[in-house]
């Protein structure tokens, strides 16, 4: 068959369809609408429920976001109220029931292991924070609901290698702050010698850790401080120097003649009474000569 002619069979059983077609349309007009229906209810429902979706993540988010900045928040609340004599460090507990709460409800595994890691920094940081001598059992109970709850987050976010490693330094912490120094040590080593966890913060840490492990087994011994060296004496600039009695008094000197000046001697008590000499009455008085200039 000649290629014009299957083209023109063609065309003509696509004009006889379309030419059928509205009668085919009011036989089936019922089952029309019943399709249509469906594919729009589908489409619908589908943008709807990710659309839906979406919101709860973001809000999930919002939520968990806040919630991780309270924890830090919180700790500089408590030091400060320390510093005026308060202690709100039970503040720490009700944030890790909240994160424990989002945790449960959260749709997303990533969320939730991150909420549980920052539900068990908050146990730990509780304890550090209490004021006074903690109870030894109130210790013990309270680190292992946190290393509960650091492996809680292993098993959500074992896809994850940051938040794996968050969760595995979180637990190394546990079981140092608990004295097994050993488990804490293996912990660490098996963070950094996990080559798919090598780019985590977390495993700065848990090298970090591991290099100063050891000064922290040392004992500190305080001394007693220096005592204060006594000031040096204090010397003055100009030296003062006692007077020399051989000097001669500048009184008896003439200043401007640099000779001694005439000082009548006085007379010793056992000398008898002083003489005074009278003028003699012979001699012409200087002063009364020149008065009138006229003669004595």
């Amino acid at each position: 068959m000649k290629a014009e002619h299957r083209h023109e069979l063609k065309t003509n059983e696509l004009a006889e369809w379309i030419g059928n077609l509205p009668q085919w349309a009011r036989q089936n007009l019922t089952m029309i609408v019943v399709v249509s229906v469906v594919v729009v209810l589908a489409t619908g429902s589908y943008f709807y429920y990710f659309r839906y979706r979406r919101n709860i993540v973001l809000q999930e988010q919002l939520r968990l976001t806040q919630l991780v900045k309270q924890v830090s928040d919180r700790k500089g609340d408590i030091l400060r109220a320390h510093s005026r004599g308060i202690d709100i460090s039970y503040t720490l507990l009700q944030l890790a029931e909240n994160l424990r709460a989002f945790a449960q409800n959260a749709k997303n595994d990533r969320m939730a292991a991150l909420a549980l890691i920052k539900r068990a920094e908050a146990l730990r940081a509780e304890l550090h924070y209490r004021p006074g001598p903690l109870n030894k059992l109130d210790f013990t109970t309270q680190m292992e609901s946190a290393k509960r709850t650091y492996g809680e987050a292993l098993e959500k976010c074992s896809f994850d290698p940051s938040l794996t490693a968050m969760a595995k330094f979180g637990l190394g912490l546990c079981e140092e702050e608990l004295g097994n120094l050993e488990k804490a040590r293996q912990i660490y080593h098996d963070v950094t010698a996990n080559p798919d966890l090598e780019a985590a913060t977390a495993a700065v840490q848990a090298k970090q850790r591991l290099e100063t492990m050891a000064d922290y087994q040392q004992k500190v011994v305080f001394t007693a401080p220096p005592r204060p060296t006594p000031p040096a004496p204090i010397r003055p600039q100009i030296e003062l120097r006692p007077a020399d009695i051989n000097l001669v008094d500048t009184n008896l000197v003439d200043v401007n003649l640099g000779v001694p000046k005439r000082v009548p001697a006085l007379q010793q008590p056992n000398e008898g009474p002083l003489r005074i000499p009278l003028a003699d009455v012979n001699l012409a008085e200087s002063n009364l000569a020149d008065v009138n200039r006229g003669g004595p």
